[in-house]
């Protein structure tokens, strides 16, 4: 027999009432999960798609803005660069990689201790180098003419390139500083200036035939650099 009291069909009303409230609220706890799942994926997307965005405009100015660069590292590929060497000419990065190791040394200035040590010893050592397929070229703000005197002072077989506007070094990320510089030496007898527009660190890099870069020093010892490419490439000079 059911109870048909009016206490009995309060009671059940309000069961009911319950009833329908405790679905309503489960009902929005799960849609209120649900949109912030929904909210958290899209502002996560959003910050994806914005740190996209934000690498695209640094490699962007980087490429485009004077100064600023990104860093050329061990593993990725090598700038492609050309620079008037000491004889005048254009000297072009893509005429050399794919034919053996090279190796793109900074120096300061021509005609100075550390840079005269370092270009001598890789004159030294240039018979076991290019017995590993390896060229050599170095890279200051020095003229053509500069180069010329310091290359035929000390008997230089390799380029020296004519960075006379930081160019190439900032291609591969190389810190320099401009203004005006002379080291004033005696050549042949004679009294000349050697003037340069812009000094960079002594950096040195190694290129494999593939233009991958291989070694980045930026903490060179100049008198050994030549020597540590030797160890580098599995062999020392004889």
């Amino acid at each position: 027999m059911i109870d048909s009291g009016p206490e009995s069909v309060a009671m059940a009303l309000s069961g009911f009432f319950v009833s329908i409230t405790n679905s309503s609220m489960t009902h929005s706890s799960i849609t209120h999960r649900r949109s912030a799942a929904m909210l958290m994926q899209c502002r996560s997307g959003r910050r994806v798609v914005l740190g996209r965005f934000l690498r695209s405009i640094v490699l962007a100015v980087a490429v485009s803005a004077p100064g600023i660069v990104a860093a050329v590292e061990v593993g990725g590929p090598a700038p492609v660069f050309e620079a008037l060497d000491d004889t005048g000419a254009v000297w072009k990065s893509t005429d050399h990689v794919g034919k053996g190791i090279l190796v793109v040394y900074f120096y300061p200035a021509d005609m100075t201790g550390g840079c005269t040590k370092q270009a001598c010893g890789f004159r030294d050592d240039m018979k076991p180098l290019a017995d590993k397929s390896v060229t050599v070229v170095g890279v200051s703000g020095d003229s053509v003419r500069n180069h010329q005197l310091f290359k035929k002072e000390y008997g230089l077989p390799f380029a020296l390139l004519a960075d006379t506007e930081g160019k190439v070094a900032e291609a591969f990320g190389v810190p320099l500083t401009r203004g005006e510089k002379v080291v004033t030496k005696e050549v042949g007898g004679k009294t000349e200036d050697f003037v340069r527009n812009v000094t960079t660190k002594r950096w040195t890099f190694v290129i494999d035939a593939k233009g991958t870069v291989i070694s980045k020093n930026t903490e060179v010892a100049a008198a050994d650099d030549s020597k540590a490419i030797l160890s580098l490439l599995g062999g020392g000079a004889k």
